[in-house]
């Protein structure tokens, strides 16, 4: 039997974790065929069939199942002594994948990502902006970033932003025209912008007050799949908007957007950067997270 290569390992590995040749591929930079070819050699080496493969699947077998339990701490503590290395040499190295959504990546561009890269200019920033909630360790990613309500349970949760609100806005124009809804009720008599979730399905409108709360699919002839072309939108007479506070906050304070409904918009949980807490951190991650906790040293940890 021919011993197997430590690339080869690591290239089963990621295979069957990711449960996929082509996102594995993509990974490792090399094409499809060269890896099934390689995967191929590598239970040819050991005389043992590692993988069940399908036209749209793949799955490690029970021998893969029993490699891949003990490859694990076997290659998660090699790369916690490659990265103690690096911690030494001082200078980090490597690629951090962060998947977010448009406004979460452009928070971190004009936050924490210019001073990441200042210092480690050595490492290589891989930012995906995804309308998608994505499985960020199913799709390759190191870390996701979303707002708190949306990040999973089972999940190290550090804080990005302040708490947030969504707002109702409309121009003065259409206000004068159509009156101001003074509840959430009120809304079923106008005209709203609507919004259209990556999934295809329409985002219902939530507001709270006090111990009330009230949802809503608003009416409206226009829907729309972005929070700046919504506002866009509601600044053009088009409709009522409800949107996160800070994509308004220019037309509002330039008086071309006024905020309706604003004691019915509760404030909810913020961004948060989230990555899973059952596998070594990368430095490249960990030293991303320093940076975001001495933003704010009461960040807590999720």
């Amino acid at each position: 039997m021919s011993k197997p290569t430590l690339a080869d390992l690591q290239a089963f590995r990621l295979v069957a974790e990711r449960r996929s040749f082509a996102r594995a591929a993509g990974e490792l930079g090399v094409s499809r065929s060269a890896l099934s070819h390689a995967m191929r050699g590598l239970e040819s080496d050991l005389g043992v069939r590692l993988l069940h493969r399908t036209t749209r699947s793949v799955s490690p077998t029970q021998a893969g199942e029993r490699l891949l339990a003990r490859l694990g701490p076997l290659l998660s503590d090699l790369d916690h002594a490659l990265d103690e290395v690096a911690r030494d040499d001082k200078a980090l190295r490597g690629t951090l994948r962060i998947n977010g959504s448009d406004g979460a990546i452009r928070h971190l561009l004009r936050t924490v990502v210019p001073r990441f890269v200042a210092m480690y200019p050595d490492m290589e920033l891989d930012l995906v902006a995804d309308g998608r909630l994505v499985d960020v360790i199913a799709e390759g990613f190191d870390a996701g970033v979303r707002l708190g309500e949306a990040v999973p349970k089972d999940m190290i949760a550090v804080r990005v932003s302040d708490d947030l609100r969504f707002l109702a806005v409309a121009s003065p124009r259409y206000l004068r025209r159509h009156g101001r809804p003074a509840v959430p009720e009120d809304l079923h008599a106008h005209q709203c912008v609507r919004q259209r979730l990556p999934s295809g399905k329409r985002y219902r409108w939530e507001f709270a007050r006090h111990d009330e709360e009230y949802a809503i699919d608003p009416p409206g002839a226009l829907t729309l799949d972005s929070s700046t072309l919504m506002v866009e939108a509601a600044i053009d007479g088009l409709g009522i908007a409800y949107v996160p506070e800070s994509y308004a906050r220019d037309a509002l304070a330039r008086k071309r957007l006024v905020a309706v409904l604003s004691d019915w918009c509760p404030v909810i949980p913020g961004l948060f950067l989230y990555f899973p807490g059952n596998r070594h951190v990368p430095t490249g991650l960990q030293a991303f997270v320093n940076l975001l906790r001495e933003r704010d040293p009461a960040v807590p940890e999720g």
